[in-house]
């Protein structure tokens, strides 16, 4: 069987159960010949290997709809609709994304990289198809560790209530990027235990038709189940138990591990490169497991994420009850750190930018106005971070620093970072939260403050006159690299580090008045609604100048770092010119 022959499913449907099961090998051998070199998500695409082959060989897609809810598991079937080419060819590996994409085929319906949203998208789908009077099957393929997700319990409540076509497959392996936490677990486990006869079942109980898979890797019983539901008047829960990473046995073995990973040798399982250099993430990791050790009363919240944060098996272990996984659920974090606080804990909620806008309601509502002292790490928040459109670190100041009652912090540095960590985690006065710095670790080259409770004091990193260059987190080395290119120009200028994102310091910015003309703001993220805005808005009537640089309110998708500073003339030698010409 030649892969490269496959163009669509259709090329798959006329054969036979032992050809599909021939297929499912050679698709998983060349699937980890890519993987193993390029990177991306293992374990999940390995586990649906055969559920994939199932879905578009009954099915009858496109004109059938699949809607994959998080889509990192959506690479065999990206192979399967037209795009074997990113995954037999090497020099076109990045021709596509890791996530579902309409730009690159009629296949795929939404763009989609935050999870528990596809039983909501299709339930959709489903109620526009039933109100436009046509007829197709409509399918939601939703993991199991996405059910955590407030928005996969309310996609599924609305869905049973169709009454029309509208089927649920269920990946089931036992796992979300680390292991599922939540009651709800409990129920699916005694499913896998009584083969689906359990008679305390959550699907039927919302309401659902139900089949259960026990062995989620035999293609035969997939295609037996689906052709089951297929063209189905009402709605239905195909649950199929699946193993993550099936297979190849390091990521059989290394579930958590094998999520995600970088490129790494197919024999042993190893990473092909090993990066030792110092990271936020341990940073923060090491300075929280002190602070549990020493006080009982903190604790650590993840939404489903703990990789991120560097707390793996071991360091959850040591931690113990102070270390909480609410499972993919961002809003249950947020609350649920408001309420530990309330009560008189102290919580860190770690967390991915991008992620932290699904809680926007919390920050809000269950925080802010109730003046809870939560403590918010922000991992990525950074142009330097993740480059997938769903996953861009732009936002978050935006977001947050508008938020009235928020101490929005950004650390240029280690030694800045964990003063500001240990006094926001000390302090009972407001919610804080800090954006972890993004590109190269830097450190301090004297002493940092230990007391953050005098708010929106900015601090002077060189003084000069005629320009001040105000250069937030990140973006504080390219205010300085931009005041020595000026220097060498004859203009010495004035190099500020804000520190607080989420308020001004207006005797600073009024003092700039004696003997300033430009003031220039620097900061790593969009420029609508950012920090440089609260700047200009400032010296909105008064003869200062000011221009800000950030970046622009639009998503990019797996852009180059320094392609994108450049289109947005974030770039020392730019800014300089920028001045200069201002002078002139």
């Amino acid at each position: 069987m030649e892969l490269s022959k496959i163009k669509s499913p259709a090329d798959i449907r006329t054969m036979s159960i032992d050809e599909l099961k021939e297929l499912c090998d050679q698709l998983r051998k060349a699937f980890l010949i890519k993987i193993s070199n390029h990177g991306g998500h293992v374990g999940p695409n390995l586990g649906l290997v055969e559920a994939t082959v199932a879905l578009h060989y009954v099915f009858n897609t496109p004109q059938d709809k699949i809607v994959y809810d998080v889509s990192h598991q959506t690479y065999i079937h990206k192979m399967l609709t037209g795009r074997m080419g990113a995954f037999l060819d090497p020099a076109k590996y990045d021709e596509v994304t890791g996530y579902t994409n309409p730009n690159e085929s009629e296949y795929d319906l939404f763009t989609i990289g935050h999870t528990s949203t596809a039983v909501s998208l299709a339930g959709g789908i489903a109620k526009g198809r039933d109100l436009l009077g046509e007829k197709y099957n409509v399918v939601a393929l939703v993991g199991d560790g996405s059910l955590s997700g407030g928005e996969a319990f309310e996609g599924l409540d609305e869905g049973a209530t169709l009454n029309s076509n509208f089927i649920v497959v269920v990946n089931d392996n036992n796992m979300s990027i680390a292991e599922n936490h939540g009651g709800l677990y409990d129920n699916l486990a005694k499913l896998r235990a009584t083969d689906g006869r359990a008679e305390d079942n959550y699907f039927r109980t919302l309401g659902y038709d139900y089949i259960y898979v026990g062995d989620g890797n035999d293609v035969e019983a997939l295609v037996e189940a689906f052709r089951k539901v297929k063209d189905t008047n009402h709605p239905v829960v195909v649950h199929i138990h699946t193993d993550k990473g099936h297979g190849y046995k390091p990521a059989e073995e290394h579930k958590e591990a094998f999520h995600y990973s970088g490129p790494f040798d197919l024999e042993t399982g190893k990473p092909k490169s090993e990066d030792n250099s110092e990271s936020y993430d341990d940073i923060f990791a090491q300075e929280m497991l002190a602070e549990m050790k020493a006080d009982p009363k903190v604790c650590v919240l993840t939404a489903g994420t703990p990789g991120v944060l560097a707390f793996g098996p071991e360091r959850r272990k040591e931690a113990g009850r102070q270390f909480i996984d609410v499972g993919i659920a961002e809003q249950e974090a947020a609350a649920m750190a408001s309420g530990i606080a309330k009560a008189g804990g102290r919580p860190c909620f770690g967390v991915v930018s991008s992620f932290i806008q699904r809680a926007y309601d919390q920050l809000s509502q269950d925080i802010s106005i109730n003046k809870t002292p939560v403590v918010l790490n922000i991992f990525y928040g950074t142009v330097l971070g993740m480059t997938d459109v769903t996953h861009l670190g732009w936002f978050d100041i935006a977001l947050i620093s508008n938020i009235p009652g928020w101490v929005f912090l950004a650390p240029t540095n280690v030694e800045e970072y964990l003063s500001m960590q240990r006094w926001a985690m000390a302090q009972t006065e407001y919610p804080v939260a800090i954006r972890i710095p993004g590109g190269e670790v830097r450190h301090a080259e004297g002493s940092v403050q230990t007391d953050w409770s005098d708010l929106n004091k900015f601090s002077i990193e060189r003084k000069g006159s005629e320009v001040a260059i105000i250069g937030a987190g990140t973006f504080l080395p390219l205010a300085l690299q931009t005041a020595d290119l000026l220097e060498k120009n004859g203009i010495k200028a004035t190099v500020i580090n804000p520190r607080y994102l989420s308020g001004l310091d207006s005797e600073m910015l009024e003092k700039l008045n004696n003997d300033h003309r430009l003031v220039i703001t620097v900061e790593d993220g969009v420029l609508d609604g950012g920090f440089g805005e609260k700047v200009a808005h400032y010296y909105g009537t008064s003869d200062m100048k000011v221009a800000n640089y950030g970046l622009t309110k639009k998503f990019a998708d797996r852009y180059n770092y320094q392609q994108i500073l450049t289109d947005n003339r974030l770039t020392a030698p730019q800014i300089a010119e920028d001045v200069l010409k201002l002078f002139k």
